[in-house]
């Protein structure tokens, strides 16, 4: 990645860091609430993008100050612009949902929104237990579409419309009960718990890590009968043939550690 983007990037609330161990660390970065407008959306699908062509073994995404993000900018639904603004957020979402890495959203403050939509796209979620999540686009008179097409399978029917018909805010310890996030962690924990997380990730092996968010994507999709071919046949013709699954196995029978190779 050259410097010139990066700096691109920086300037319009969205830098990546990078550190030697595998992990990158995606922030927002327009304080003091992290709004998304049309130039941070272009900037985030942009760094989502340039992510995918030099994947991470594990993304952070973080808003940096006071909170997360609170959302997509109101000024950006109006009719001149709601169609360019959907299209860059729900193309930087999608980019970063379907990115090799796994991903991890580390939630403070307000997630509201948009912001709420874009921790929904990482793979995992940890949450400080002052965190604050809502889909409020009601009390504007619309609603979230990402929301409308990810929550049902992961949150359910009745729980997606209870969010998304109310608007009402739930705190950390609902957002974990709903299965929106999978931990919670004290605020002032939340690096030493986003630290140990990406170490866990980053010492297991990658390629497994990609064949296994590829199946559970798939697992998302369609009946079950379509969906278990597909894991069926990802597990037997990529996973298997893998030297990192044979050396799983290996080690396992040798009762010695793993050596994973990646590929």
């Amino acid at each position: 990645m050259n410097r010139e983007p990066e700096t691109a990037r920086e300037t319009a609330g969205v830098r990546i860091d990078r550190s030697g161990d595998g992990v990158a660390t995606l922030w927002l970065d327009r304080p003091p609430l992290n709004v998304l407008d049309l130039t941070t959306l272009a900037a985030l699908g942009d760094a989502a993008r340039s992510l995918a062509a030099a994947p991470p073994r594990v993304l952070v995404v973080r808003g940096a100050g006071r909170c997360f993000s609170a959302g997509v900018a109101v000024e950006d639904h109006t009719a001149d612009r709601i169609g360019l603004m959907l299209e860059r957020f729900h193309g930087a979402l999608e980019a970063l949902r379907t990115l090799p890495a796994v991903s991890v959203a580390a939630v403070h403050g307000h997630c509201l929104g948009g912001g709420m939509e874009l921790a929904a796209a990482c793979d995992l979620a940890l949450a400080a237990d002052d965190a604050r999540f809502a889909q409020p686009e009601v009390k504007l008179g619309c609603y979230p579409p990402y929301a409308a097409a990810l929550y049902p399978a992961r949150l359910g029917t009745r729980r997606t419309l209870d969010l998304l018909l109310t608007g009402r805010t739930i705190d950390a310890a609902e957002a974990e009960r709903i299965g929106f996030v999978n931990r919670v962690v004290p605020a002032a924990g939340l690096d030493a718990a986003v630290a140990g997380l990406a170490g866990e990730l980053t010492g297991l092996s990658a390629a497994v890590a990609r064949l296994t968010k590829r199946a559970v994507a798939a697992g998302e999709r369609g009946d079950h009968a379509a969906a278990l071919a597909e894991c069926e046949r990802i597990y037997l013709e990529e996973l298997a043939a893998s030297e990192d699954m044979q050396e799983g196995i290996a080690a396992f029978l040798e009762k010695r550690p793993a050596a994973w190779k990646h590929r």
